[in-house]
């Protein structure tokens, strides 16, 4: 069965890395540059010409050229126990927290038969198709997964998994059953950018599930989960409607055609929380060799009377140069039409970079 082209190959790649005995290593980098060209940033919040290229890490260029917002460093160790057992660990250093080491995935998985894979500990929450390799920009064509469609506070959390693969037919199918929690103690999104003080984001009782089918050029991927959000801004307890909890509910589809050179990429996504966030993107690009131009359009929109939106239109390159890296530039020209939910303002901005795996 025929996978996204990107994802097959980083795959290869990253779990084939340098073996010492029962340990394996593989890593990822990415080495990004890119500023402001034009924009209007929010008076209203003091906020200047600003694009927010990654929302989770608040990866954000200004009028200046840096290269420290989106770059990155990830080390993924594997350790195969034996008889089914492995132990995985990935530790991540970024650009946007000054290079500062830390532990993204810490798990163990047990494999019970050669369909069913139990796992237990700290992993992605896969919530959007791109979340679990997200930090590997060599594994998609755009410089990061649009902006708009990936906009959550919440990335990770602590619990336990079943993973299942086997085949239906001409279909290859693949599921994931989850359950845990995060307790950020200091949300980066929500204390840096939206509130600007100390906010503590907890998501608690996360019970969600992923379905994904692939025939030939075709794949969906189906995603679920509910869960219980408390919020604490400078120590203070957050109460939603009197209440000190609310429950919030998350749905999405991938649908994704791969006609060899030609693909369209597409992701749906609501959020219903006191209201319902709707989040799309569609990105439609061409393989000429080792070079990939293509287009992108994103956008989330509030459920509200005045019908704040903010939307991103991206059209980029991607250079396969080398059998483990790719030189990338992206144009982003975001319209931000959301007075109340104030993204960065309108802007126009340029980033470009390598990303490369080994």
């Amino acid at each position: 069965m025929k996978k996204l082209y990107w994802l097959l190959t980083v795959n290869c790649i990253l779990f084939t890395g340098a073996s010492y005995g029962e340990i394996n290593f593989s890593g990822f980098t990415s080495i990004n540059a890119g500023k402001v060209l034009s924009g209007s940033g929010v008076p209203q919040y003091d906020i200047p010409p600003t694009f927010l290229a990654d929302y989770p890490i608040v990866s954000a260029y200004s009028e200046d050229i840096s290269f420290k917002p989106e770059s990155l460093f990830g080390l993924q160790i594997n350790a195969d126990l034996a008889e089914g057992l492995s132990m995985t660990g990935q530790i991540v250093a970024r650009g946007a927290n000054d290079f500062d080491a830390t532990i993204e995935w810490a798990y163990i998985s047990y494999e019970i038969n050669e369909h069913w894979t139990i796992q237990a500990g700290k992993k992605r929450l896969p919530l959007f198709y791109y979340s679990d390799f997200y930090d590997v920009g060599y594994a998609y064509v755009w410089m990061r997964p649009p902006a708009d469609n990936y906009t959550w506070q919440i990335f990770n959390y602590n619990g336990v998994n079943a993973l299942y693969s086997g085949e239906i037919g001409d279909w290859s199918v693949m599921g994931n059953l989850y359950y845990g929690e995060e307790d950020d103690k200091e949300n980066k999104l929500l204390s840096e950018f939206f509130f600007k003080e100390p906010t503590r984001e907890i998501w608690r009782d996360m019970l969600g599930g992923v379905l994904q089918l692939n025939k030939d050029w075709f794949e969906v991927r189906l995603t679920h989960m509910t869960y219980k959000n408390e919020r604490y801004r400078k120590g203070e307890q957050v109460l939603f409607d009197g209440e000190t909890s609310r429950t919030g509910k998350f749905y999405g589809v991938a649908v994704n055609l791969d006609f060899d050179n030609l693909f369209i990429l597409t992701e749906l996504n609501r959020l219903d929380l006191n209201g319902n966030l709707d989040t799309s993107m569609i990105t439609l690009g061409y393989r000429f060799d080792t070079i990939t131009p293509y287009v992108t359009y994103s956008q989330f929109e509030e459920d509200a009377e005045d019908g704040e939106q903010h939307d991103t239109t991206s059209v980029g390159v991607r250079w396969d140069f080398h059998s483990s890296a790719a030189f990338k530039v992206q144009f982003d020209k975001v319209n931000d039409e959301s007075f109340d939910l104030a993204v960065a303002g309108d802007s126009e901005s340029i980033t470009f970079g390598i990303d490369l795996v080994f």
